[in-house]
């Protein structure tokens, strides 16, 4: 069962706070095109109103995830992104055999993913893999705090070797007089 489910679970994403499926991959899996599925979508839009069922993805969503380009190199229409009870919604407006094998395996995937997040022993490994940031955290703060330090002490030998090696250096001589009938310039 839970090979069946890694596909499914593979198109969840977390999009705005919540998981997500998009329309592209949805319409793939019920067999139909993207456009059919956006069709039935708007004719039936107020069963979708709200975030918590569907959301439309701006230009830059689109691209943060990677998804779906037109053939001429951007995206034609923005994505349709469906939450778990928008894709249960869909369920009523596509009622072929697939569409009803598909979501009940799209079900089983939210609620296994659901399960995964809020297991004990997950919040425990959470809550362990955060401190383990937070110390990893505090101790790059503290190498590149000591790596200040010491490029503050290196920058002031090299000013003091500076100024030393100025001291050393011959210094112009006095202009001289000249020796010999001078003669004054006209």
């Amino acid at each position: 069962m839970e090979k069946q489910l890694e596909p499914i679970r593979n198109k969840i994403y977390e999009i705005r706070g919540q998981r997500v499926m998009l329309d592209f991959d949805l319409a793939t899996m019920y067999g139909v095109e993207t456009s059919q599925l956006k069709r039935s979508v708007r004719r039936n839009i107020r069963r979708f109103e709200g975030d918590d069922f569907m959301m439309e993805l701006s230009h830059s969503e689109i691209m943060r995830c990677q998804i779906g380009t037109s053939s001429w190199g951007g995206s034609r229409y923005g994505a349709f992104a469906f939450t778990e009870m928008g894709v249960a919604m869909l369920s009523s407006i596509l009622r072929s055999e697939t569409a009803i094998e598909v979501n009940r395996e799209i079900m089983r995937a939210f609620v296994a993913f659901r399960h995964i997040t809020t297991l004990p022993d997950n919040s425990e490994r959470f809550a362990r893999i955060e401190s383990e940031i937070n110390r990893i955290k505090q101790e790059m703060e503290e190498s590149l705090a000591d790596q200040n330090d010491i490029n503050e002490s290196t920058r002031a030998q090299l000013d003091a070797i500076s100024e030393a090696l100025a001291e050393l250096q011959p210094r112009e001589p006095k202009p001289r007089r000249r020796i010999g009938f001078i003669q004054e310039e006209r």
